[in-house]
């Protein structure tokens, strides 16, 4: 599916000039960890279908814009379409996932289908939850057939015998999602590009006047901060310059500005300036669409934090800036879900002990765990919906039987855990 994106690309994004770099993954999960080495270099985000949008979702780590590819709507009516003319299906007696009921509802209704024998799971779950979902239903012979919008879902139906079809995006689903993906890389780019002014106002300066200080000794003082705020500056290419005895301006972009206040969680130069100065400082922080505007907000901005001691950026409209939402960092190789990563560290212990190959199959790996094939063969199958291990090909032999199936397992997660410890 990512690969047709790729291919579908070019000339889908318009006039945007938008260009696509492809992540693909083996499973839905994965597209979170995808997320996480992509970083902040993306400027929007669009997921094959809302199943990894959703997972990306929530575990936090959206912290530019998103969209999916959608299964709703002319998707759906193709399904049905497909469904009716094959006599295998009967849609009118089916368990449906991922999509919400009211899209279903509506799907069936505009094509005069009834929708009293039809089941729908909306929450996002496992593979395994999933397929338990549409397996029941259909051993109850209470559904005919299933209709998933996740690939291993269809997998494992198809492979006890439910009659299944999988969603798939329409042409021009994809076009449309390519180009709400381009509009709000574009929309977040300019709102990036926005003019933002930062007011430095210096106490100790300000009270420095009335208490007959010096004169060298604040010359020096305002010296070594305009030097030290000329060097953030540079570092987040802005301009600094004095504006009286006791404030300074900072001008840059909202871009730059979110990378130096943590997404306007933290005022910028504080920290530095208190602990090679030994002062404090006050900050305020403006957007707008002139220089004028934004010095106004900033110092609307600095006034509130003086008072409130609480928000000190505002943006063009004179509103508060609410904080971005911050990913959450992870711990170092803390996966999604533990349980596969305790069966991944025992088999690592093992393969360690007796210098064996990290490939196995579900015979060796019961003999490690000291469990069942059976039940080795679901911890692998764990292995792979955590991203922990791939599936290889199957080892084909002439013997008569199930040819053996082979998992790499992927140790290297491990290394990076004990890495990041």
């Amino acid at each position: 599916m990512v690969e047709r994106v790729m291919l579908m690309g070019p000339g889908s994004t318009g006039p945007l000039n938008a260009r696509l770099i492809a992540a693909a993954y083996r499973d839905e999960q994965e597209a979170t960890d995808k997320v996480l080495r992509l970083g902040s270099a993306i400027d929007a985000y669009l997921f094959a279908s809302p199943v990894p949008y959703e997972f990306a979702r929530k575990a936090g780590v959206l912290t530019m814009p998103a969209t999916y590819v959608p299964l709703g709507g002319a998707s759906l009516h193709e399904a049905l379409l497909r469904a009716t003319l094959d006599e295998r299906y009967d849609p009118t007696r089916a368990s449906l996932d991922v999509l919400s009921r009211t899209d279903v509802v509506e799907a069936y209704s505009e094509v005069d289908l009834p929708v009293d024998g039809i089941h729908v799971h909306e929450e996002l779950a496992s593979t395994a939850q999933l397929t338990s979902f549409h397996e029941s239903l259909w051993r109850r012979k209470a559904t005919k057939m299933a209709i998933t919008c996740v690939r291993g879902v269809a997998e494992r139906l198809e492979a006890v015998g439910v009659p299944t079809l999988r969603l798939r995006p329409t042409n021009a689903g994809v076009r449309s999602a390519l180009q709400t993906a381009g509009l709000l890389g574009a929309h977040h780019r300019l709102e990036e590009a926005q003019l933002g002014v930062v007011i430095v106002d210096v106490p100790t300066l300000r009270d420095s006047t009335r208490r007959s200080t010096p004169r060298y000794w604040r010359d020096e003082l305002r010296l070594a901060l305009h030097r030290m705020l000329l060097q953030e500056a540079h570092r987040i290419n802005a301009t600094a310059h004095p504006v009286d005895d006791h404030t300074f301006m900072v001008t840059a972009t909202r871009g730059s500005l979110v990378a130096a206040t943590e997404g306007f969680r933290q005022p910028p130069f504080v920290e530095r300036i208190k602990t090679e100065l030994g002062i404090a400082i006050e900050v305020g922080i403006g957007m707008g669409r002139t220089t004028q505007d934004a010095e106004t907000h900033a110092r609307a901005a600095l006034s509130r934090a003086q008072a409130t001691r609480q928000s000190f950026a505002v943006d063009r409209e004179g509103r508060s800036l609410v904080p971005a939402q911050r990913a959450p960092q992870r711990q170092a190789g803390e996966p999604l879900r533990t349980k596969g990563r305790e069966t991944l560290l025992r088999l690592s212990e093992k393969i360690a002990e007796e210098e064996a190959p990290l490939v196995v199959d579900a015979e060796g790996a019961g003999r490690m765990l000291g469990v069942t094939p059976r039940t080795a063969r679901r911890l692998l199958r764990t292995l792979v919906e955590e991203g922990l291990a791939w599936p290889l090909p199957p080892n084909r032999t002439l013997q008569p039987g199930r040819p053996r199936q082979l998992y790499r397992l992927i140790v290297e997660k491990l290394d990076k855990d004990k890495a990041g410890k």
